[in-house]
């Protein structure tokens, strides 16, 4: 039996076949109403302006984009695709200043279990609102994507493991972006995010644009005084250190 039949499956793809299918909406929009929970439920120190703003905002910009998608994420508009940048960056930017604020209390006598709380929900919102920037940036977001052939889609800003099994043996190879056509979708970027959160630094998915490695390094940036310097302190201060 020859390569090509080895590797051949036991029998047609329907969805592939069909043309392309647009991204699940279900994951970002999960994603994006746990970051404006862990936003609203800030102690009041830690928010930007009144409670209600930002998150209202948020859900605002989210309920019209799954107008446009409701679905599977198939159709883009120029402002939709401003609309999604625009809610990612805000989640991002709403959640440093947010940091900010938590490190100016590092010296005073805030509560140490309200400050390991909100370090937590920090991390947590800092995590997805990189998830989403990461997930409508590369290869021009998640519409063109997935609708676009191949050799039409943007520039990437990440390499995948997908994108470097060809050369791998049979079982491996069998999932990579050359050989089955693969294309990350929002699981993939939110991976990235917790590593990058965790090991600061990248891991298996590797940045090849400047965008992409300044983007990175604020995320790492962010985590580490979250990880370092806030949870460390309001630990100390619930052991009496």
């Amino acid at each position: 039996m020859g390569r090509n039949e080895s590797r051949a499956g036991v029998g047609p793809d329907p969805e592939r076949d069909a043309g392309p299918v647009g991204e699940h909406r279900l994951p970002p929009v999960i994603a994006t109403l746990v970051a404006v929970v862990l936003y609203a439920l800030l102690p009041d120190s830690l928010l930007l302006g009144p409670r209600v703003v930002i998150p209202v905002i948020e859900v605002a910009l989210l309920v019209a984009l799954v107008a446009t998608n409701p679905w599977r994420m198939a159709r883009q508009s120029r402002w939709s695709r401003i609309a999604a940048l625009a809610l990612a960056v805000l989640v991002i930017v709403s959640n440093l200043v947010s940091l900010g604020l938590l490190v100016t209390q590092l010296g005073s006598d805030a509560d140490g279990m309200a400050m390991l709380r909100g370090a937590m929900q920090v991390w947590g919102t800092n995590v997805i609102g990189f998830a989403l920037v990461y997930w409508e940036l590369d290869r021009g977001g998640p519409v063109a994507r997935r609708m676009l052939p191949r050799n039409k889609i943007p520039r990437a800003d990440w390499r995948f493991s997908q994108d470097e099994n060809h050369g791998a043996v049979d079982e491996v190879r069998a999932s990579s972006s050359e050989d089955s056509d693969w294309r990350p979708v929002f699981a993939d970027y939110l991976y990235l995010s917790v590593t990058n959160s965790s090991a600061f630094s990248p891991t298996d998915t590797m940045p090849l644009s400047s965008r992409a490695k300044l983007l990175m390094a604020t995320q790492a940036t962010a985590a580490l005084l979250t990880s370092l310097l806030v949870v460390a302190r309001a630990v100390g201060s619930l052991t009496g250190g």
